[in-house]
């Protein structure tokens, strides 16, 4: 009997635990996917993607991110230079006509508020890599439509030649023309669906 009443409790205490968690889509015209990386040693390339979707899972009661899943088009790079967004698109870099997404999904979101840690795997080039994300989950707003909103921002690094990206030939002084730590920040806005 007492067994039985302890299995009770502990499903009563996991459905509460998870019936706070409400899914998300990513707002992209509240959002910013941008990237950073070293350029011929002494600069720097900042860019983003324009395109994507997804979705988060949140607690917004405990200001708690639960789960993160994004699709990027890759052909949506934007340096500000067409010439060098062309020959990123190119087999060189994303090779868009053969992987024309970038895809991400988080396996273990830690923390919560201001100190949040999310390990997730990204698919860039049909390659996939463990990249740790650290950031904040801010408390969910009231949009005009009256529909709760959740935000979260979060930085990580990859290492472009993990995916093959190239770039990498030398310059005459030795050098690589491009660093291998891509800098990645996020400043994700979803609404409640």
């Amino acid at each position: 009997m007492a067994r039985k009443l302890s299995l009770l409790l502990l499903a009563i205490v996991l459905t509460t635990a998870t019936s706070f968690a409400e899914t998300f889509q990513i707002d992209p015209e509240h959002t910013q996917i941008n990237f950073s990386i070293k350029h011929l040693v002494f600069f720097t390339v900042q860019g983003n993607f324009k395109e994507f979707s997804g979705s988060i899972q949140a607690d917004p009661e405990n200001k708690v991110l639960i789960a993160v899943n994004a699709t990027i088009q890759a052909t949506s790079i934007d340096t500000g230079k067409e010439k060098r967004d062309n020959y990123l698109r190119g087999e060189d870099f994303f090779d868009i006509k053969q992987y024309p997404e970038i895809h991400f999904k988080s396996k273990n979101i830690t923390g919560s508020g201001n100190d949040i840690t999310m390990v997730g795997d990204i698919t860039i080039k049909g390659i996939t890599q463990e990249i740790i994300l650290k950031g904040s989950f801010f408390e969910t707003t009231l949009g005009p439509q009256k529909k709760l909103r959740a935000k979260f921002a979060a930085t990580g690094i990859i290492k472009h030649q993990d995916f093959k990206l190239r770039g990498d030939n030398p310059t005459k002084a030795g050098k690589l023309a491009i660093g291998d730590d891509v800098k990645i920040e996020l400043n994700v806005e979803s609404v409640m669906q």
